[in-house]
């Protein structure tokens, strides 16, 4: 938490005490959003077993002490109870607001005379009280009534002696009996039998489980008050709970809520106890949270205990295995319900038993909330995740792949464009672009405390640039070349002559790319020659010089041999891999001793297989020895097929032999090079290194290449089968230079999307789909894409502007992310910021429905004029799209219109006949019952309210117009008009008392 934000908060010490939000939650959103306390839209502040006070419009919470300001009795709220510190009307919590009382009463029949005529003492309680009645339920015991400012509220004690009360004690205060919830004791039954405390038994169950239908009939019979079970008397909202258990709402919670009204209120017990406690973790890959079937003590913020389950003491049976033992208790079994896998949002996982970085340490009774690592490419020896590792990982290759040229696609969804890109590359491009890949790498290899397995795969991910850039790169010719010093001044050209490699023939080109894959290949073995040399004995020097020879160290070979005195040795080797005709004159030799029958065990084994492996022969001269793919390519391509064989026929040579089992499967680097310890088990044909893929690819030439998806696995790269982030863009530089095309690699993307979406990079995300391929099959995938990460990341990506930013930039319409932010404002029930974004993406029906049942009333109530006339005239320019526009928000401009033209006429114009008010005032108010009528039950109380002063302050204007000049008739017409407004009762009989005085004064003038 933010300690500034701190500062800025409410004082509550009372336990009994609570708010929405909730104090946690206030500093959650004080901290995102400087200065919310100042504007906490609908502020509640409540006492459990009492009532709450909902606070209308945005109110100044700031360093209040609500529990010293705001005091609950029973039957009663005081708000400022010294008038000395009573802020002027409007200011602090001296405001409209809406109060619930929960009045403690003897059970009543709501259809009896009883129930109606205590509404009636309490309807006539709040008008003499100056506040406005509203509602209330015989079943809950909820007082409902409006206020326009503060002093005391409730039932006197007169009052009181006329109500019916209950004589049971408030929930706080109540004790825990020894019995169950349904008051049948447990003594005979399964936790009896296992040793358990029964009611504490029975208590977790209701906690955790609902009633299912077979347990309604037991209680049919017993009687329910559900005013102990309501919202406000539940300890999950009250201010012990944290911002953490509100923000995660579990099945449990709500399983729990629907258990809790079929307990028998005749027994006073406590409020079920809240089931979610937290245990975080140190670690993201470690168990982040875990859920403990715990309750929480009221009064104190939710603490991190110990991990425990329920086990037995060693004297008891468990009745499963029968035998003396210190058992567990399995939740699932006892409850009689199965917990399942559940996977949420980034790779959250939850589950019962032991973790899974843990397995065989937990309890089955233990719930565990892990997140499963995504993002192994970042992290470090320990586990940790290191910033510099997640910008050159993910962020700075995109920058490289962002700065390229891009073909832009236009595609139209409804009445929106969204451009797909394409990037587009040349190969005389590629040794510059790669080069920019293997830099970013290399400073990868800089940062400390990596793994030895990441270094492993970071120095494999240089050598497959470097061989994407041997394979696929093209020369410039003398003719582009020439193009080009044209272009340039005669000091640029010079420069250029000397960047530039060697001049070399188009039909040379073949023969350039040949030498280059065999240097390639050289430096890729080297560090396997000399590991192996350096295990040798000085005594072995001729299997010293076969391992220089399998990688290619010709120059280390003669010098070894010429220093030993074996001279014609070094000749040989000195021309090793050379012209045919030696190799044809070595072969030609040992077959000679052959057939002469020469006896060759006067000569080394190791002398031989030099002879063999210098007569062309590298099967013979390998023989019972093991070698990797590599350097078995690189003996064909050197000593057994001809120097002058083109790289796709060197390849294809070596793909037969493989296919026949003559030769070694290319392995991916994590088994060639290990294998790694976390590697994968991998078996014969399983799957190969992404090297010999692009070699496939390059020999291919042209043709139809049917392994690109086994090519741009991760398992071709590395062994963590979730890391695609530099697969990725080895397949989209492949593409851009036209070395293949499909539309069949979505997969690739998608788990390049998931990964940067799992470590927050949202705009990247956006980034990657935008560049997906078009698919005819598919036209709308990216669009449904994208607005599916837009709502479901969109509290990610609307806190960082440079994120937001980066959206917009890419062509994104911003309508899609008004949508997106409208939809999570409204989830968690903002429903002012909802209403804004709904307006902004043009949705205009939703943000009329909101409008009207939701924020339309509350800033009436509050006196937000202006605000209503905002947000009301903007959506008037689009009423035609807006269903029932004249029954809704028309209402709320008409009221204003008609009132504003009363109230002139009343000023400028006394002399104006009163028929046309009484015209436009009866006008509204059939409009307004037509509303309510259209309407229903979806308006709540506070919007009907609402109708009703809008009826009130138009029947008052009317009333006081001057009418002496006025037909009778048009006088007791504008009655008739008074009478049919939605006004209390109370002020509709005191409209017909006016009426009857009035009628009676015609009566008496007339005679």
């Amino acid at each position: 938490m933010n300690m500034g934000a701190e500062v800025y908060l409410p004082i509550l010490c009372s336990s009994e005490y609570f708010t929405e939000p909730s104090l946690d939650e206030l500093a959650v959103r004080e901290a995102a959003d400087p200065d919310y306390c100042s504007r906490v839209p609908d502020f509640v502040v409540g006492r459990v077993g009492y009532g709450k006070i909902r606070f209308y419009g945005k109110t100044d919470v700031r360093w209040m002490k609500l529990d010293e300001i705001v005091k609950f009795d029973r039957h009663s709220v005081t708000v400022y109870e010294n008038e000395d510190e009573k802020p002027p009307l409007g200011d602090g919590l001296n405001k409209a607001a809406e109060v619930t009382l929960v009045l403690l009463l003897e059970s009543l029949d709501s259809q009896g005379s009883k129930s109606n005529n205590l509404v009636d003492k309490l309807r006539s309680s709040t008008t003499r009280q100056g506040a406005h009645f509203l509602s209330f339920d015989s079943c809950t015991g909820e007082w409902k009534f409006l206020v326009d400012h503060f002093s005391r509220f409730g039932l006197g004690e007169d009052e009181e002696e006329d109500v019916p009360m209950d004589d049971v004690q408030p929930i706080s205060e109540a004790k825990e009996p020894q019995v169950n919830g349904y008051g049948v004791d447990l003594s005979h039954s399964l936790p009896a039998h296992l040793g358990l405390d029964t009611s504490k038994m029975q208590e977790m169950r209701l906690l955790m489980f609902p009633v299912e239908d077979e347990d309604e009939d037991l209680d049919g019979s017993i009687p329910t008050d559900r005013r102990y079970l309501t919202r406000e008397h539940m300890k999950i909202d009250s201010p012990s709970s944290s911002a953490k258990v509100s923000m995660l709402k579990s099945p449990l919670q709500g399983s729990s809520h629907k258990t809790n009204n079929k307990i028998n209120p005749s027994i006073s017990r406590k409020a079920p106890q809240p089931l979610l406690e937290y245990n975080v973790g140190s670690s993201d890959l470690s168990p982040s949270r875990i859920i403990l079937m715990t309750g929480q003590n009221k009064g104190f913020q939710v603490r991190t205990t110990k991990i425990e389950g329920f086990k037995l003491e060693a004297k008891h049976a468990t009745p499963i295995a029968g035998k003396y033992s210190n058992c567990i208790v399995d939740a699932a079994l006892f409850m009689g319900r199965s917990f399942r896998v559940g996977w949420g949002p980034n790779g959250i996982l939850v589950h019962t038993g032991s973790p899974v970085c843990n397995p065989g340490s937990g309890l089955s009774s233990i719930v565990n909330i892990e997140k499963v690592a995504i993002d192994k490419a970042v992290r470090d020896e320990k586990n940790k995740v290191k910033d510099d590792l997640v910008d050159l990982s993910f962020t700075s290759p995109l920058n490289i792949h962002k700065s390229l040229d891009h073909e832009v696609l236009e595609i139209e969804f409804g009445s929106f464009k969204l451009k797909l890109q394409k990037v587009v590359t040349n190969r005389l491009m590629l040794p510059e672009l790669c080069r920019a890949y293997i830099g970013i790498i290399e400073r990868q290899l800089e940062v400390s405390d990596l793994s030895t397995a990441s270094r492993i795969l970071l120095m494999h991910q240089v050598t497959v640039w470097e061989l994407i850039k041997v394979l696929f790169q093209e020369r410039e010719t003398n003719e582009q070349l020439n193009l080009t010093c044209d272009e340039e001044d005669e000091e640029d050209m010079i420069l250029d002559k000397k960047d530039s490699s060697v001049d070399i023939d188009h039909e040379a080109n073949p023969l350039a790319r040949r030498a280059e894959f065999s240097y390639w290949l050289q430096e890729c073995v080297f560090h396997r020659v000399q590991g192996e040399v350096s295990c040798l004995s000085n005594a072995s020097y001729l299997e010293h010089i076969l391992l220089l020879l399998t990688g290619r160290q010709l120059d280390a070979a003669v010098e070894l041999a010429a220093s030993r005195g074996d001279v014609r040795l070094a000749i040989l080797l000195s021309q090793a891999g050379g012209s045919t005709i030696n190799r044809s004159d070595m072969a030609q030799q040992l077959d000679l001793w052959r057939i002469n029958g020469l006896n060759l065990n006067f000569i080394e084994n190791e002398r031989l297989k030099l002879y063999e492996m210098l007569a062309g022969n590298i099967q013979g001269a390998l023989q019972d020895s093991s070698i990797d793919w590599k350097r078995f390519l690189g003996l064909l391509m050197w000593y057994q097929l001809p120097p002058d064989t083109s790289l796709s026929v060197i390849i294809h040579t070596y793909q037969h032999l493989l296919s026949e089992g003559r030769a070694p499967h290319p392995v991916p680097v994590y088994i060639d090079e290990g294998p790694l310890d976390e590697a994968p088990e991998w078996t014969a044909g399983d799957r190969y290194d992404i090297s010999y893929y692009l070699m496939l690819l390059h020999a291919n030439e042209g043709e139809t290449f049917g392994l690109l998806k086994t090519m741009f696995s991760a398992f071709a790269s590395s062994h963590d089968p979730l890391d695609y982030h530099m697969v990725w863009h080895q397949r989209s530089v492949l593409e851009a230079i036209g070395a293949f095309g499909t539309n069949d690699l979505h997969v690739l993307d998608m788990s390049l999307v998931h990964q940067l979406l799992c470590l927050g990079q949202c705009h990247w995300a956006i980034y990657v789909i935008v560049h997906m391929q078009y698919h005819e099959d598919f036209p709308y995938l990216q669009v449904h894409l994208i607005k599916e990460i837009l709502l479901q990341y969109c509290e990610s990506w609307n806190k960082e502007e440079t994120q937001r930013q980066f959206i917009e930039e890419l062509g994104i319409p911003k309508e899609w992310m008004h949508e997106a932010l409208a939809i999570y404002f409204e989830y968690y029930g903002d429903r002012i910021n909802a209403l804004e974004h709904f307006i902004q993406c043009g949705n205009w029906q939703k943000a009329h429905s909101i409008f009207i049942i939701s924020v339309a009333h509350s800033l009436f109530l509050s006196s937000e004029h202006s605000e209503i006339w905002r947000i009301a005239s903007s959506m008037e320019e689009y009423k035609s799209e807006i269903a029932e526009w004249d029954l809704g928000g028309g209402i709320y401009i008409d009221f204003y219109i008609v009132k504003n033209s009363l109230q002139e006429e009343n000023i400028l114009s006394d002399l104006d006949p009163l028929e046309k008010k009484n015209e436009a005032c009866r006008n509204f108010i059939s409009r307004l019952n037509d509303s309510l009528l259209v309407w229903g039950n979806r308006l709540p109380v506070e919007a009907r309210a609402t109708f009703s002063k809008m009826a009130e302050e138009l029947c008052s204007i009317l009333a006081s117009a001057p009418g002496k000049n006025s037909a009778p008739d048009v006088q007791m017409n504008c009655f008739e008009t008074m009478l049919s407004a939605p006004v209390p009762e109370d002020l509709r009989s005191s409209h017909l008392q006016d009426a009857l005085s009035v009628f009676t004064y015609l009566l008496t003038e007339a005679a």
